[in-house]
């Protein structure tokens, strides 16, 4: 079974970008997160969707 979510540490890494822009990311409004406590998941089919929508614009 794939995973279901990433964390910001994994986003970065999947992503090929620095931590603190995984954060800084993960905070833009429209980004897809989970909210766990302090710990903020990023689900990874809703990633791929919000992926393929942003990089289709100009």
């Amino acid at each position: 079974m794939d995973k279901s979510t990433l964390s910001v540490q994994e986003l970065a890494a999947q992503m090929g970008i620095s931590l603190p822009k995984a954060y800084a990311l993960v905070k833009t409004k429209g980004f897809p997160t989970i909210k766990i406590g302090a710990r903020i998941l990023v689900p990874t089919e809703a990633f791929k969707k919000w992926l393929i929508r942003n990089s289709m614009q100009k």
